[in-house]
């Protein structure tokens, strides 16, 4: 349950378009630099990670349109679309993505696969699998439909720039600090992860920025995103999971938080008060 304080879908809208003209600006920024790979070096990326590093940032940058999800939902919200409606929208979107996915894994020659949007992006093991788009949606198409729309919105976010960062903090810094490798398959950093709930802490309280305690949901929250990109628990796909379980989270954190405005906990916290000052060392 989210407090009453929680921002309107119109704040949220103001919100993410401030958000996606700022990653605009900086994928130009960095596109537009004469020698990325001595900007990179600058920023202190070891030599043999550069590459790498770039390459990770130019597919990763990508992830930054995910932001339409979000910027589509609330925009759709503030001129008076209800929820279910932007449910309906997605579950469709969402079809017809996993139809032309499909097959296209099924018909690796067919028409479908050989002119498929932004291929070159695929990942290796993507090329003879379902792409990790289908998941975003499904994961974005199931947080809207059983989360409340703020929610929803940070839940969306935590994907989209928690795991960018993750990815390109992981790639470019990597085991300087920690050599132990985390994850499934070892792939994982102890810096991506930390990067990555830095990211989505500072989100959450960004966006809940009127809701007071907003730290322990941004907390929950956070951390379970983290753990799910760390080491997806289903074996399924983190870009399902991650805007999932994040915002189940985040609801459990802010019932818990709204618990604290019942008068009978009111009560009990200004009892407690009276004690410690008329009896103090006596709790």
């Amino acid at each position: 349950m989210v407090l009453e304080s929680a921002p309107l879908p119109t704040h949220l809208l103001h919100y993410l378009l401030t958000l996606g003209v700022a990653a605009l600006l900086s994928v130009v920024a960095f596109n537009t630099l004469s020698r990325p790979r001595d900007f990179l070096t600058a920023c202190g990326v070891a030599l043999t990670k550069v590459q790498r590093t770039a390459a990770e940032i130019e597919r990763k940058t990508f992830h930054i349109a995910g932001l339409l999800v979000p910027t589509t939902h609330q925009f759709l919200l503030a001129i008076g679309f209800e929820n279910i409606a932007c449910v309906q929208i997605c579950v469709v979107i969402t079809v017809v993505g996993w139809t032309l996915d499909l097959l296209r894994v099924a018909f690796p020659g067919g028409v479908i696969a050989r002119n498929w949007p932004l291929a070159s992006l695929l990942r290796e093991s993507e090329r003879q699998r379902l792409t990790g788009g289908c998941y975003f949606s499904l994961g974005c198409t199931l947080t809207i439909a059983f989360s409340p729309p703020s929610i929803a919105t940070v839940s969306m976010l935590f994907l989209i720039l928690g795991d960018m960062s993750a990815a390109i903090i992981g790639v470019s810094f990597g085991g300087e600090t920690c050599t132990m490798r985390l994850g499934r398959q070892g792939k994982k950093s102890l810096e991506g992860s930390l990067a990555m709930f830095a990211v989505c802490f500072a989100t959450c309280c960004s966006v809940f920025l009127s809701v007071e305690l907003r730290e322990y949901p941004a907390f929950a929250g956070a951390l379970a995103a983290t753990l799910v990109e760390l080491h997806e628990p289903f074996g399924i796909n983190d870009n399902l999971t991650i805007p999932i379980i994040s915002s189940l989270a985040m609801q459990w954190a802010f019932s818990r938080v709204a618990a604290c405005d019942a008068p009978e906990t009111i009560e009990w916290v200004r009892a407690m008060a009276q004690q410690a000052v008329h009896h103090p060392g006596g709790l």
